[in-house]
């Protein structure tokens, strides 16, 4: 006997609620035979960005399904696909809701196409959802930031894991958590080692320029934000590539698979216009992670009064002038910018002071991350003023910091 309509209705919502126990996600990907559109210029980007989010008229969908509204489920649907006709999540879920006038759907994406497309999907239909679950709460902070400097406004964070980038605002030393976005990243994920290997990097950079989108090949969408990798940290550690960019999609797909790139983090191109207003070049951090940790505030206070302490220790033995109070603070693996071993390094240093008896030191505009793939790696960077009699000097210096048993010791140290 045929399903009645309630039952077709319920037999989705089985489907339905065995992904979301799975932690699925909404997306856009590519479906054969959905009509590109013309390329979006700026004013596009904006336009579209002023239009609701997506994935909250997914999730509606999903409420009206779930309440066995099928008709406001599909009313919906129209509405989601009106609004961005290239995103093909869209159109597949509103084409499963058409079946289910005629047969049972217990699985999303029960429509006919090629099935590796089905599959992408699939696949960013599940992050999408998960991330929305394990949205951290607003009392949560992320443990990879652990200070920032007055000027920065924003810190943004990638997690691989969930395919999100998290954007974090930043007043009086305190950070709260203003939006999120659905991102791509490298077809083989992340800690990329080598040019060519399609994985993003891992680790805290910076945004180093716009580009934007008018000055680009249609592929990289409305626009750019390359970041400076390599880093100097994965320079020492031999990695290699360039051209890293956080980027749009091209004009005939509103998003990209969660693993799609060729090691870049790729966002929707109304997200991307979002994001560029967001940033300040040179200024603005991103810490780019496999897992972002999100920790309560008592905790995230302890990492960060170690991190202030490590380096104030450090200031405070550099001042006394004291040899061996100097070379307690460095790791016996440190090596320099210049790749000198800890005993050249600390003898060139010695020198540097000559004849100074007196050496007051101040550090202005400090930044603290706890390195991301690594708990015991802090990176500080800071604004070293010194006073030595009569002498002044000034220089932004970047250190360093590994626990190594029960201490934290500097083992890699360079001037900017």
């Amino acid at each position: 006997m045929r399903p009645s309509s309630t039952g077709r209705k319920r037999l989705w919502y089985v489907g339905l609620s065995c992904l979301l126990a799975a932690g699925a996600s909404i997306s856009s990907g590519v479906l054969a035979g959905n009509p590109p559109v013309r390329a979006q210029t700026m004013a596009a980007a904006q336009a579209v960005a002023s239009k609701p989010d997506p994935e909250v008229l997914l999730i509606d969908v999903y409420k009206e399904l779930g309440a066995n509204h099928l008709r406001a489920a599909l009313e919906k649907a129209d509405r989601l696909v009106a609004a961005y006709p290239n995103f093909r999540l869209g159109h597949l879920i509103r084409g499963d809701l058409l079946l289910m006038h005629t047969r049972p759907v217990t699985t999303l994406g029960a429509v006919e196409g090629p099935e590796d497309k089905l599959k992408n999907l699939r696949e960013e239909a599940m992050v999408r959802l998960r991330s929305l679950r394990e949205r951290p709460d607003a009392g949560m902070l992320p443990r990879q930031v652990l200070q920032l400097r007055d000027d920065q406004k924003h810190v943004l964070l990638v997690d691989a894991k969930r395919s999100r980038l998290y954007v974090y605002e930043h007043h009086a030393g305190q950070l709260k958590l203003v939006t999120d976005y659905y991102v791509s990243q490298g077809k083989f994920g992340v800690n990329k080692l080598k040019t060519g290997d399609q994985k993003t990097p891992v680790g805290v950079y910076y945004i180093t320029s716009h580009l934007a989108g008018s000055r680009l090949p249609d592929f990289y969408g409305s626009g750019a934000l390359p970041i400076n990798y390599p880093n100097e940290w994965d320079k020492f550690n031999g990695r290699s590539g360039s051209g890293i960019w956080l980027h749009g999609t091209p004009s005939d797909s509103f998003s990209r698979p969660p693993l799609s790139s060729d090691g870049c983090v790729v966002l929707t191109n109304p997200d991307l216009y979002r994001l560029a207003n967001s940033v300040e070049i040179g200024k603005t951090p991103i810490v780019i992670s496999e897992s972002i940790d999100f920790v309560n505030k008592a905790k995230w206070e302890s990492d960060r009064n170690i991190a202030i302490r490590l380096v104030d220790n450090w200031r405070r033995d550099v001042e006394s002038l004291n040899p061996s109070r100097v070379a307690s603070q460095y790791s016996r693996q440190f090596k320099s910018d210049q790749g000198e071993d800890v005993d050249t390094w600390l003898a060139k240093h010695q020198k540097s002071l000559g004849t100074i008896t007196e050496l007051s030191i101040k550090l202005r505009d400090v930044t603290h991350f706890f390195y991301p793939g690594r708990d015991d790696m802090i990176v500080s960077t800071f604004t070293q003023d010194a006073q030595m009699g009569k002498a002044r000097t000034s220089l932004r210096k970047r250190q360093y910091w590994a626990k190594e048993g029960a201490q934290w010791k500097i083992i890699y140290e360079l001037n900017l």
